[in-house]
């Protein structure tokens, strides 16, 4: 309880915006894609993930320093900015509807990752914090990997049938 009194709010925005992003990610991907609430909830997602990767880099107590969570919103923030870039780009291909959807997976998927992974280290289980970290990381990527291509072809479908409906 005396972790919590100690947040700052540059700590209470990040744990806001990842809780959100958490939620929003998930109904982004669950619902229909190519919809109107489809953008509607992605641009909330986008958001909350811009807040969540800013405050990431003002939070400094796990390491002092530039640490692996740092890293991972870097990594964040360039397969967001890839995603949105595929989406907006023109003219709107197959090929970038795909691009989209699977850099907006991957984005989700890492945000899942990470939040496990910092559920390994503030559970503090007796194990070194980088095998902690690499297992649940791991587990969730790989879990990912194995849905990608099976989720992207019925997204990839769904959007078509959006577009031409």
């Amino acid at each position: 309880m005396r972790e919590i009194a100690s947040y700052s709010l540059t700590s209470w925005s990040h744990l806001v915006a990842a809780l959100l992003a958490m939620v929003f990610g998930a109904l982004v991907l669950v619902r229909p894609k190519g919809t109107l609430q489809h953008r509607r909830l992605g641009r909330v997602y986008v958001a909350c993930m811009l807040v969540l990767n800013a405050t990431a880099f003002g939070l400094y107590r796990l390491f002092g320093t530039f640490g692996p969570f740092h890293g991972a919103a870097v990594v964040s923030l360039l397969t967001l900015f890839a995603a949105m870039r595929a989406i907006r780009g023109r003219p709107l291909t197959a090929r970038r509807i795909e691009l989209h959807l699977i850099f907006m997976y991957w984005s989700v998927l890492g945000l899942y990752a990470t939040f496990f992974s910092e559920l390994m280290v503030r559970v503090r289980i007796n194990a070194a914090f980088m095998v902690l970290v690499s297992a649940a990381t791991g587990a969730t990527i790989l879990l990912g990997a194995l849905f990608q291509n099976r989720l992207v072809r019925r997204w990839s479908a769904e959007v078509q049938g959006a577009r031409q409906g």
